[in-house]
């Protein structure tokens, strides 16, 4: 059952971090894809030192940013874990001068800032031999000649050995849920590379409920998820359910020193109201550096992103869907008690701002971050025939927000809509 929290979250934190931070190469897949040998990626264990992670400081960085939980990753597909598992020696405490458990500081220093715990778990490991004994289900052997980390690359299969793997993530699972306290949310990554039959999704999931009944399971475990988890690419129409939309800063999801492709503060924001405007959230990845720093550019859109919501907090949590774009273009926020609405304004009107459909009379309009009153007014109503007209508002003079201005539309009522075929509707989905 999906836990009420999130439900109602509004922002997470993802990091990606492990030893793909020590040079400059994409984790894990860029020995898979054959950007650098396997051999000379897994060096990067060398350069692994942690020497200035501080868990409590990102946590406080994050709590700043307005995010409520935060998911980290345990282990990418390289099979490098962050934790101490005793079922492989392929760990930052045994393989790098690190000798750390990441992943018990970050879940304790998360659960002291009061936000929610989530692990990251990839459920292929493309360093371990027991993975590639089995092919996909319903594929031949010849497709995958090649791939020689994912399947056993033509030769026969050992579903012995692939039944080995399967009860070694449950250990690791294990590991991780009965560690470390409560983990609130897992998020797995690489089901696509076997059928849910193989994966024994079914059981699997049942296993991790039997630990955890309240855990939530994102999307990826084919078919067995909770939530949809939209990548990269925001939604231009809300997945339906509780969706959650992850993306990064720059173009990366770990470190790399040569992307400076970064978004700027009022993208990631805009980006951010979008989410909330389609009824999701967003969580937003940040890639530290192997010390375990956090590139400048990384911390401002943090802080950035945290002013707009400290600003504006009421337009944001304990909010639900808003109003449709073709209602108002900007993206918008509805109250829960659905009297008020939340109007996202990211460029400086040059006159009127235009909302249509809303029935229910307008009572106030003002600016949230300031409190300053707008003027407002209608054209095209006809209230004998139930049509409310457009709405109207003045705002060209307005102090704005440096981020993005938020306005605070207030009702006469619990809002109805006329969205202009004659009938009254009172909700928008």
């Amino acid at each position: 059952m999906m836990q009420d929290w999130f439900r109602k979250a509004k922002l997470g934190i993802f990091i990606h971090y492990g030893i793909y931070a020590v040079g400059d190469v994409s984790e894990s897949w860029s020995f898979h894809n054959g950007n650098i040998s396997y051999e000379d990626y897994m060096k990067q264990c060398d350069g692994f030192t942690a020497s200035k992670f501080d868990a409590r400081a990102w946590a406080d960085l994050f709590k700043r940013a307005g995010a409520q939980y935060v998911v980290m990753t345990s282990k990418h597909h390289d099979g490098v874990a962050l934790f101490d598992t005793k079922y492989s020696d392929l760990n930052v405490l045994k393989k790098t001068p690190a000798k750390r458990d990441i992943v018990k500081e970050y879940t304790e220093a998360v659960r002291e800032a009061g936000m929610k715990v989530g692990i990251y778990f990839s459920l292929i490991d493309w360093s371990d031999p027991r993975y590639r004994t089995v092919y996909p289900e319903g594929e031949k052997p010849e497709d995958h000649l090649k791939d020689v980390f994912a399947t056993p690359a033509g030769g026969p299969e050992d579903p012995e050995k692939w039944q080995e793997f399967l009860e070694f993530n449950n250990n690791q699972l294990r590991e991780l849920m009965t560690n470390y306290g409560t983990v609130d949310l897992l998020w797995f990554d690489g089901d696509w590379e076997r059928s849910a039959a193989q994966w024994k999704a079914k059981e699997f999931k049942a296993y991790l409920e039997s630990l955890n009944p309240n855990v939530i399971v994102n999307s990826r475990l084919q078919g067995y998820g909770d939530y949809e988890t939209p990548e990269q690419g925001i939604p231009v129409i809300g997945p339906k359910g509780v969706w959650e939309f992850c993306t990064t800063i720059n173009d990366s999801w770990g470190y790399r020193p040569s992307d400076n492709d970064y978004k700027t503060s009022r993208q990631i924001i805009r980006m951010f109201c979008d989410c909330l405007t389609l009824g999701g959230k967003m969580l937003l990845d940040v890639g530290p550096k192997e010390d375990g720093t956090l590139d400048e550019r990384q911390v401002k859109v943090l802080e950035d992103l945290g002013r707009f919501i400290h600003d504006n907090e009421e337009a944001i949590y304990e909010t639900e869907k808003g109003l449709s774009y073709n209602q108002f273009l900007g993206g918008s926020t509805l109250s829960q008690d659905k009297k008020t609405i939340y109007l996202f304004v990211y460029d400086k009107p040059a006159e009127n701002l235009c909302v249509k459909g809303i029935k229910t009379p307008v009572k106030r309009v003002s600016v949230l971050h300031t409190g300053e009153e707008l003027t407002f007014s209608y054209t095209g109503a006809l209230p004998w025939s139930g049509i409310p007209g457009t709405l109207w508002i003045r705002a060209d003079k307005m102090e704005m927000h440096p981020l993005t201005t938020v306005l605070k539309v207030e009702l006469e009522g619990e809002i109805t809509y006329n969205l202009g075929h004659g009938e009254v509707v009172t909700n928008n989905d």
